[in-house]
């Protein structure tokens, strides 16, 4: 079964910096796009950030200059480095990716549970 599972959550003061994981895992044949996204209190789930096979990054306008998206393929793991910090960047963040598993021999969605990410101001 393949799966995502994130990390790097966590409590950080404003201003500050947090950088979340994502690994893929499992019976998976190719990795297309990744992304971030991320879900507070009573809002909708929203992208933050995608970033292709082939590496190039696309954000919301929200966290543009502040957040970069990474990742690396020999690891099937992408990253998210989140620099300035701020109060309305607390929420849930997920990761999502377009999975070739053997399993169904397609791409897929797939999700990680979530971390959490916390900015007191």
């Amino acid at each position: 079964q393949a799966q995502l599972v994130e990390s790097g959550g966590g409590l950080v003061q404003a201003g500050g910096s947090l950088r979340l994981s994502c690994t893929a895992s499992g019976n998976i044949y190719a990795i297309e796009t990744m992304g971030w996204y991320r879900q507070a209190p009573g809002k909708q789930r929203e992208l933050v950030a995608t970033i292709t096979n082939s590496g190039r990054p696309e954000y919301a306008d929200s966290v543009k200059d502040r957040f970069t998206i990474s990742r690396d393929n020999a690891k099937s793991t992408m990253y998210l480095q989140m620099n300035s910090l701020k109060a309305e960047d607390t929420a849930v963040y997920y990761c999502k990716a377009d999975l070739w598993t053997l399993a169904t021999m397609s791409y897929s969605d797939y999700w990680g549970q979530g971390t959490q990410v916390t900015v007191s101001s």
